[in-house]
């Protein structure tokens, strides 16, 4: 059965540039002032293609699409073939209604729709649709024929996983929401279309599961996503900073994955996706900090070595964020809580170096960042080997030169394998920044400023929201029955419920009485 694709329309807050006066006019049933009309539009277009040509020697008609977003060879196979050679289907008489005719008879096209104006026309062919003209007629067919190279589902570099699907979104929207409705074969997963960019007129497509979603929560994403007005989207990192709640804090407030399997278990948990057009990063709300310790293979492992690595990642981060302030703190103010032996060492080695520690501990930072920002930007062949020997030959040659000490490269280092195991890498980021006044707080008050500086962040959370989540929940708020899957990853048959305050209260996951065991 053949579908109807519905007009989208900007918002008239605002002024569309792409508007032209052309767009309200009616289709004249006059073809050549179309033709004219479409040429207007079109002008140096040289990727849109308008042919005329005639049915039988009694209708002239007008096909126009855009070259490389159209299926050239189903166009000629399923339209111009059976217009120009098959004509119309004998015992239908004379073409009066040609436009009528060929939609329901001769176009072999399943989702196909009739417009009335020429921004229909115009709207159809830049969201590569084609179009069809008929001279005589004031409608025109706009049939459904998108086809144009895309990137292959494949594993997403940057969210690499042990055990687990293999697959990642890609930039095309259709393919990525293909990937959901394969996981989840229910009709309650909804997926509601909004149309952003003034000029792009960019898909973003907000996805949740009816039932289970927090109504509160999906009104307020449609609200602050219905209040957009840009030029054009190009990535899904410019949706989250316009629908974050505190856009100066350092902390991620949206999630933000390449991978399927991490979407649907947000779904499931009743967080709602947003998908950009383009984008092979979809975003998940809300967010909260613990979810940025948790990694797609946690709930495929089983749960005694989940919990183990998630404790990992957990002292690790904070080694990211203290270690090198702690060292600071320790050799520049409080020498005393450090044993005699150790005190020796250190000051043997910091004997020859110029700078004081929180100096040395600085430029070491920012060497590192400035090599890790290197390998990143530089092509993958050479890219890990710059690192790695700048790496090597600039802290020994910093050391055998007398300008840093070697324990500040220990540090130093050790901070930044830390800061590599946190999943999250939008969470690792705002660490690794706030490692900076962490050094200078240790570095002027020693430990009174760490402390001092923990107390800053840790208030600065508790007062975080992601859409009206609290950051730290369950924590803070505390909710007793989400609390163990906090820094444990619970049994699977033992999360009963789902979290409190991100999805609907009355939903349940998983019945009780499942745990395993021998047969009695």
């Amino acid at each position: 059965m053949k579908r109807r694709w519905l007009h989208r329309k900007q918002s008239t807050d605002t002024q569309d540039i792409s508007q032209t006066p052309l767009h309200n006019s009616p289709i004249s049933n006059k073809l050549a002032e179309n033709e004219r009309a479409l040429r207007e539009v079109f002008t140096d277009c040289s990727d849109v293609v308008i042919r005329t040509f005639k049915v039988r020697g009694e209708a002239l008609a007008l096909v126009i699409y855009v070259d490389g977003l159209c299926n050239v060879a189903t166009l000629d196979e399923a339209v111009l073939k059976p217009i120009l050679y098959q004509g119309t289907p004998q015992g239908l008489g004379r073409l009066h209604h040609l436009g009528q005719i060929l939609k329901d008879e001769l176009v072999s096209i399943s989702n196909t729709a009739v417009a009335h104006t020429l921004g229909d026309v115009i709207t159809g062919v830049v969201e590569a649709r084609i179009a069809i003209l008929v001279n005589g007629e004031t409608s025109a067919i706009i049939a459904e024929l998108k086809a144009w190279e895309s990137r292959s589902v494949e594993e997403p570099s940057a969210e690499v996983s042990i055990r687990g699907p293999r697959e990642g979104f890609t930039e095309t929207i259709r393919v990525n929401t293909s990937l959901l409705r394969r996981k989840v074969r229910n009709a309650n997963l909804k997926m509601e279309l909004v149309v952003i960019g003034e000029v792009s007129h960019t898909d973003v497509i907000v996805t949740y599961i009816n039932g289970i979603v927090n109504e509160s929560i999906l009104e307020e994403v449609r609200t602050r996503l219905k209040r957009i007005k840009i030029d054009g989207v190009l990535d899904s990192g410019y949706i989250e900073e316009f629908i974050e709640d505190s856009p100066y804090s350092p902390f991620p407030q949206i999630q933000d994955t390449e991978r399927p399997d991490v979407v649907i278990a947000g779904l499931l948990e009743g967080k709602i996706a947003i998908m950009v057009d383009g984008s092979p990063s979809v975003l998940l709300a809300p967010f909260t900090f613990w979810s940025g310790f948790e990694a797609a293979e946690d709930y495929y492992e089983r749960f005694l070595y989940a919990t183990f690595i998630r404790w990992m990642r957990f002292l690790l981060l904070n080694m990211a964020l203290f270690l090198p302030s702690l060292y600071v703190a320790v050799t520049t103010f409080h020498p005393q809580l450090i044993p005699a032996n150790l005190l020796l060492s250190f000051a043997a080695a910091r004997e020859q170096s110029p700078f004081p520690a929180v100096v040395e501990a600085l430029l070491m930072e920012f060497i590192f960042e400035g090599l890790r920002e290197a390998g990143i930007r530089l092509p993958k062949a050479v890219g890990s080997a710059v690192s790695i020997v700048g790496a090597l030959v600039i802290g020994q040659a910093a050391v055998q030169a007398g300008l840093i000490s070697a324990p500040m490269v220990i540090v130093v280092a050790t901070t930044g394998i830390a800061s590599f195991a946190v999943p999250r890498y939008s969470l690792g980021i705002a660490y690794r920044m706030l490692r900076f006044p962490m050094l200078l707080l240790a570095g002027s008050l020693g430990f009174y400023g760490i402390v001092a500086g923990a107390l800053a962040i840790l208030i600065h959370q508790v007062n975080l929201r992601s859409f009206g989540v609290p950051y730290l929940s369950p924590l803070g708020p505390q909710i007793a029955r989400n609390l163990q899957n906090v820094l444990l990853r619970p049994p699977l048959w033992s999360m009963n419920k789902r979290p409190a305050l991100i999805a609907n209260e009355e939903s349940t996951r998983i019945p009780k009485g499942q745990k395993p065991g021998p047969k009695r």
